[in-house]
C-alpha cells in the first residue's frame, strides 16, 4: 500500500483507538484543570472529547459496521487529516489560551485539514452507507 493509507479493516480500530488516546488526554487535562482550580484551558478539554473521542469514537463505529465506507478513499483522508490537524490544532490553541497570540495562524491554519477530514467521512457516509457494494 502507498504511504498515508489505512487498511479497510484497520481503519474502523485505528479511529476507536485514536478516540481512546483523546478521551486519556482529555480526561487529564480535566483532571488537571480541577486540581489546579484554573479552567483557562477548557476550550482545549472540551475539543478533546467532542472533537477526539466523540467524533473518532462514532467514526470508528461507522467504519466498523459498515464496511464499505472503510473501503472508501475516502477513510483514509478523514483518518489522516483528522488525526494530524487535531494535535496541532490543540496545541496551537493551548498556547493561545495562555497568552501567545503568536499562534494563532497555526490555530487557524490546523482547522482547515481537520474540517476538510470531518466533511470527507461525512461524504463518505452519504455516498456509502446503505449500498451493498
Amino acid at each position: 500500500m502507498p504511504a498515508f493509507t489505512v487498511s479497510p479493516s484497520a481503519v474502523g480500530p485505528n479511529c476507536l483507538k485514536a478516540a481512546v488516546i483523546y478521551l486519556l488526554l482529555g480526561l487529564a487535562l480535566g483532571m488537571y484543570m480541577g486540581a489546579s482550580e484554573s479552567f483557562v484551558l477548557r476550550p482545549v478539554h472540551t475539543h478533546l472529547n467532542l472533537l477526539g473521542w466523540a467524533t473518532l469514537a462514532l467514526a470508528g463505529l461507522v467504519y466498523s459496521v459498515f464496511p464499505q465506507t472503510a473501503r472508501s478513499r475516502l477513510a483514509a483522508i478523514h483518518f489522516w487529516l483528522h488525526n494530524v490537524s487535531m494535535p496541532v490544532m490543540m496545541a496551537a490553541l493551548a498556547a493561545m489560551l495562555l497568552g501567545r497570540n503568536e499562534a494563532a495562524p497555526v490555530l487557524v491554519a490546523a482547522q482547515f485539514p481537520l474540517v476538510a477530514g470531518i466533511v470527507a467521512f461525512a461524504a463518505n457516509v452519504f455516498l456509502h452507507v446503505g449500498k451493498t457494494h
